[in-house]
């Protein structure tokens, strides 16, 4: 999802009714932009009448708590960012930061993000990762089966590239939202689609059999409805 509107976006404050706290811990994970600290800056900013806890975990360049597991399984809400999801995935990796995300889900932590901190809880997806040109990413976490494709309606290239490389088998069938567009699971099954805004479509797009592709509209709920 995006962050459209001034104040409190409305899926975050979403994930935090999810969370079922009043004063919820969240962590952001920034490392799709290599822990930038502008991001993290003005994620704060948007924030501070929240009723959350907020909190970050970087990477770059160590990790800034002495227990990765033990603080990222201490929150509420887990938050992750857009950008690179190859780059960040990596890094997940070589820190372990993968296994415990898997233990977070598995322990009812609310799991939630924007782009790329959307395809990567699928088994991958349409990123510019590896240049300008769009191209699919296929060995994101897995947790979620299928694929999942963000910006669907506002770069111009990602629906058609999508819809192909589902054709094509290249990526499994999956999830595609417009921007401020999310989907929200209970465990692995997909409870709704859930917008920050009124206009935002979502489309469950699948391999036809032959050679081509089925794209589904789904129904959406404005968060601020």
């Amino acid at each position: 999802m995006m962050l459209p509107r001034g104040g409190i976006p409305y899926h975050v404050e979403h994930a935090i009714a999810l969370s079922g706290k009043s004063a919820p811990r969240l962590c952001v994970l920034n490392q799709a932009v290599g822990d930038d600290p502008a991001y993290y800056l003005r994620f704060y900013d948007r924030l501070a009448d929240s009723p959350a806890e907020v909190r970050h975990l970087s990477l770059f360049p160590m990790p800034n708590v002495a227990d990765p597991e033990d603080f990222l399984l201490s929150q509420d809400i887990i938050f992750v960012g857009g950008g690179s999801v190859a780059n960040m995935i990596a890094v997940w990796r070589v820190h372990g930061i993968d296994q415990i995300l898997r233990k977070a889900w598995q322990s009812g932590i609310v799991l939630a993000g924007s782009s790329a901190g959307g395809i990567c809880w699928f088994e991958g997806g349409t990123t510019d990762s590896f240049g300008a040109k769009l191209r699919p990413y296929t060995d994101a976490l897995g947790m979620l089966a299928g694929s999942f494709c963000p910006h669907y309606n506002s770069e111009e290239l990602r629906r058609p590239l999508y819809q192909q490389l589902v054709a094509d088998r290249m990526l499994p069938g999956g999830l595609a939202c417009d921007d401020g567009v999310g989907a929200h699971y209970i465990d692995d099954s997909l409870a709704e689609m859930v917008a920050d805004r009124t206009d935002g479509g979502a489309y469950r797009v699948e391999p036809d059999g032959a050679d081509g592709y089925t794209e589904t509209r789904l129904p959406v709920r404005f968060l601020g409805a």
